[in-house]
């Protein structure tokens, strides 16, 4: 903006408006020219317009492919300045000269400097970049042939290959193929056109020292992609300006670029599901919005997000013991549910707002194992332990915190509700994952936590029901107490061993699976002998505990084989398979970061690509690894494409720009690229996917 110099505050207005309207645009105020003719020395020119004048003390020089000796500068007039005081300036025409030392072919000059308009106004700081050629004699003094042919430049769309495209009603992605030894400026880049274009998605960007400009932020990897999030308001086409600016390493800064593009929206623009759900957020009514979310979350309530938290939350009403009423049950578990859906909107709000994911940093194996221990200790006071003869002490301290913890009070409660979100059931689904893009797109955190919470309730409506009915239907004091209390003992066991799985191998997994299904058989008298007499109940009883003792030998029988699967314990045994039984799982090549990305993506040779995320603690990543993976028609289909696989277990700083690369927040993700190396971005999958299902979508992508 232009600054105001020395005029009058007093004056008329239509007097500020002729001052104004004949001010010269600086490139006519200061004509400026370099003089290159000399190999060793620059000069640069100024002619200055009447009535203006530049500030000696603002410029700046700098240069690629050289040393830039001390400039030389003429003597100017000093001036009494409003903003400076007493400063020297140069008026009319100006040249200073600018040794080089040590020059090797073309260069490039980086200039910055700063005028104002007598009395009136002064410009802000004007920067220039001047590429200036090789000459013929200072070539040959330096360079041999070959290398001249090594130094020429490539044309502009030649270092820097732009495209663009609009996938979908909620985003349009442009790229840049870049030439080795080519980077972009990143605040050079900016976008504009039709639509409400929201903020661009930028990748990690490399911070270098620059001359003149300082720390400046460039892009240098082979390919550079951004995705801009847009309202369409149900265009079917957009117009999108785009600037950048790049240079090349060896010394050339190409002047600033905008390219404009017409794009129509692709024939993709089916979306991913989770791509509708940020699209409805975006332009949909809010009650419509919130109806949506709710279904959503009941259907969540039938996958693993929410199943371990079935016996936690059954378990806290069972250990109430004969004092828990229908209403209390009820409360209780109110409460429980309310508090998880709070902490997944909560957690979900900064995720999208930070691109962390909250759950995923509570993934970490001391947490984990901690939390597994709690539950141990919960169910050991449903077997009755704490009731055994101990030291008083001791025994109070553990009935104590087993009934805190157990929800003894509705704080309790909450705190289980909150710890169960966090860390039972990390959970990344496409209704999830499309409200936190629409989060980190718009910032509206609270249509976007609204969104989550309504669909925590969803999930937790299956909850409340289990939770009333546990509070309805359970036997009062007894034997009968006694046995209910003991079957949700193994649960809670079980759950410490489900919780296991993301940080201990497999085969000790399918030990400790056995272990508790064979000791469970045998307190169930499994290998007692039926009295004459006994109730079909205690028979029916015996009769589970065979069954238990019988798969509990089966899972330690497989462990030895090496398998890995508790729900194919003898699959490594089998022999014959049909065409569509489960085989080994899929071989999938690991990659680290962006940077492996794109080694193996240059490297796929005109084939399609699929890249997995994956974690060790992705409950569902273990669910696609098992079920939908290992399927032979699967893997058949896998032969048109090279497989990658990002494991994003330790979550650092290099699996972070991995997801904001491509604006996603956890496992499982699938993405797939097509035969150029871009992805075909409408067909992301979020969550777990059946391999009927999975199978239909390859074949919808290997038909683009």
């Amino acid at each position: 903006m232009l600054e105001p110099s020395n005029f009058s505050p007093s004056l008329p207005s239509f007097e500020k408006e002729k001052i104004f309207s004949d001010i010269l645009p600086p490139e006519l105020a200061f004509v400026f020219s370099v003089d290159s003719e000399n190999p060793a020395l620059l000069v640069a020119r100024w002619e200055i317009a009447e009535g203006y004048y530049l500030y000696r003390n603002q410029f700046k020089f700098a240069l690629k492919r050289g040393v830039l000796g001390e400039p030389q500068f003429p003597q100017g007039i000093i001036k009494e300045d409003i903003k400076y005081g007493q400063i020297e300036v140069y008026e009319h025409l100006l040249e200073i000269k600018l040794p080089v030392q040590d020059r090797k072919g073309a260069l490039s000059l980086e200039i910055s400097y700063q005028g104002c308009a007598d009395e009136r106004i002064c410009y802000p700081a004007i920067q220039k970049i001047v590429n200036l050629p090789a000459t013929p004699l200072e070539a040959s003094a330096f360079l041999g042939e070959d290398d001249l042919e090594d130094e020429e430049f490539l044309e502009l769309d030649e270092a820097f290959e732009f495209s663009a495209e609009f996938p979908s009603p909620s985003y349009l992605v442009v790229r840049w193929k870049m030439a080795d030894g080519y980077y972009l400026y990143r605040d050079k880049l900016a976008f504009s056109g039709e639509g409400e274009l929201g903020t661009p998605a930028l990748p990690p960007s490399i911070l270098e020292k620059d001359p003149l400009f300082g720390d400046v932020h460039i892009y240098k990897q082979p390919l550079l992609e951004i995705t801009i999030p847009i309202k369409t308001e149900g265009l079917q086409a957009v117009t999108l300006s785009v600037d950048y600016q790049g240079c090349a390493t060896a010394g050339l800064c190409y002047p600033p670029t905008t390219k404009v593009v017409n794009l129509q929206l692709g024939k993709s623009s089916a979306m991913s599901e989770q791509d509708q759900l940020a699209h409805l957020l975006a332009n949909a009514n809010v009650l419509y919005i919130m109806m949506v979310f709710f279904g959503l979350g009941l259907l969540l309530s039938l996958t693993p997000c929410v199943f371990p938290m079935i016996p936690i939350l059954s378990s806290i009403i069972v250990g109430q013991g004969t004092q828990v009423t229908m209403g209390r049950a009820f409360i209780m578990s109110l409460v429980y549910v309310l508090a998880m859906a709070f902490t997944y909107a909560i957690a979900g709000v900064l995720t999208g707002l930070a691109g962390d994911n909250l759950q995923a940093a509570f993934q970490n194996p001391w947490i984990l194992v901690s939390f597994a221990l709690v539950f141990v200790v919960l169910s050991l006071s449903m077997f009755g332990f704490y009731e055994l003869q101990m030291p008083n002490a001791l025994q109070t301290k553990l009935t104590h915190f087993s009934n805190r913890q157990q929800g003894g009070t509705l704080i309790g409660v909450a705190i289980m509700g909150i710890l169960s979100a966090l860390i039972v059931g990390p959970c990344v689904a496409a209704p999830l994952v499309g409200a936190l893009m629409y989060i980190a797109q718009t910032g509206d955190a609270v249509l976007g936590g609204l969104a989550l919470f309504v669909m925590s309730l969803g999930m937790g409506i299956p909850l409340i029901i289990v939770g009333i009915s546990a509070g309805h239907f359970l036997p009062k004091a007894g034997g009968w107490m006694d046995s209910v209390k003991a079957v949700f003992g193994v649960m809670l066991l079980g759950i410490a061993i489900w919780m296991l799985e993301r940080v201990i191998p497999g085969q000790v997994i399918m030990l400790l699976w056995a272990t508790l299904l064979i000791v469970s058989a045998v307190y169930m008298g499994a290998l007692d002998k039926i009295s004459a007499g006994v109730s079909g109940w205690h028979k029916l009883w015996k009769g589970v505990g065979l069954i238990l003792l019988v798969y509990g030998v089966l899972l330690m029988i497989g462990a030895a084989s090496g398998n890995l699967n508790p729900l194919q314990p003898l699959h490594n045994l089998s022999v014959t398979h049909t065409s569509n039984a489960p085989v080994s799982a899929a071989e999938f090549k690991p990659i680290k970061g962006i940077k492996g990305l794109e080694q193996e993506l240059a490297a796929a040779q005109n084939k399609r690509v699929i890249l997995d995320f994956s974690a060790d603690w992705c409950i569902s990543c273990k669910e696609m690894e098992h079920f939908t993976f290992s399927d032979a028609r699967v893997q058949e289909a896998f032969a048109d494409f090279v497989l990658l696989q990002a494991d994003v277990t330790l979550n650092d700083e290099q699996d972070k720009a991995l997801y904001k690369r491509f604006g996603i927040f956890g496992p499982p993700a699938i993405m797939f690229f097509d035969r150029n190396g871009q992805e075909q971005g409408a067909y992301r999958v979020v969550g777990f996917m059946s391999a009927d299902d999975f199978l239909q979508h390859l074949r919808k992508v290997i038909q683009q």
